[in-house]
């Protein structure tokens, strides 16, 4: 839930309403059937490795240790490059 800031058509007066947000999903299914994750910085997609746009994984199990691997990759450093380049491309969408 979220509040959203809405105007009363009869007294003109502004107030807060809950109202529902949309969550987008954070993962896709595959054309075989299992799940895949991509991470995202902004609208950017990260590259996790060369030419790899996302994890794929067959159960939830999996999922779990894909993402435990990629917090650690995070935490090393080995992603710096791919957040710099991402955080570069949504700066530059900012300019005028």
């Amino acid at each position: 839930m979220k509040y959203k800031t809405v105007k009363d058509r009869e007294t003109g007066l502004r107030k807060q309403v809950e109202a529902l947000k949309r969550i987008k999903p954070w993962w896709f299914p595959s054309d075989e059937g299992r799940v895949c994750v991509s991470v995202k910085y902004g609208r950017w997609t990260l590259e996790l490795s060369k030419g790899k746009l996302s994890v794929e994984v067959t159960s939830w199990e999996d999922l779990i240790k894909a993402l435990e691997s990629i917090k650690a990759a995070v935490e090393a450093g080995e992603l710096d490059q791919q957040i710099a380049s991402a955080s570069a491309g949504l700066r530059s969408g900012f300019g005028r």
